[in-house]
């Protein structure tokens, strides 16, 4: 699933960032100041570009990263699934990646 996501040729609408998640990387923007892209600037972008699907470095280690569709730049302009909220209208791949996800997580 997480192959065919990072394979579309075009961005995945964007539904929001998790209200909880949304805190945490504001906090961060100013711990991280300069070295990411500021949340409200990503969100700006995954609205106009759409979001991609992406592995990290080592596709074996399972990182799985939101970018803005025209980035490829992990390091400062990714989110991780778990910041997206779910929405009935999104993609139901990414849903599905998202729960899949967490439960990994948990």
């Amino acid at each position: 699933m997480t192959k065919e996501l990072s394979e579309m040729q075009e961005g995945i609408p964007f539904s929001e960032i998790d209200p909880e998640s949304y805190q945490k990387l504001k906090a961060n923007d100013v711990e991280l100041e300069g070295l990411c892209t500021p949340i409200d600037d990503l969100i700006q972008r995954f609205e106009k570009e759409g979001i991609k699907v992406v592995f990290g470095n080592d596709p074996e280690s399972g990182n799985v990263f939101i970018l803005p569709f025209g980035s490829n730049d992990v390091e400062s302009d990714s989110v991780f699934l778990k910041h997206l909220q779910i929405d009935e209208s999104m993609d139901s791949r990414l849903r599905e990646l998202i729960l899949w996800q967490a439960e990994v997580d948990a």
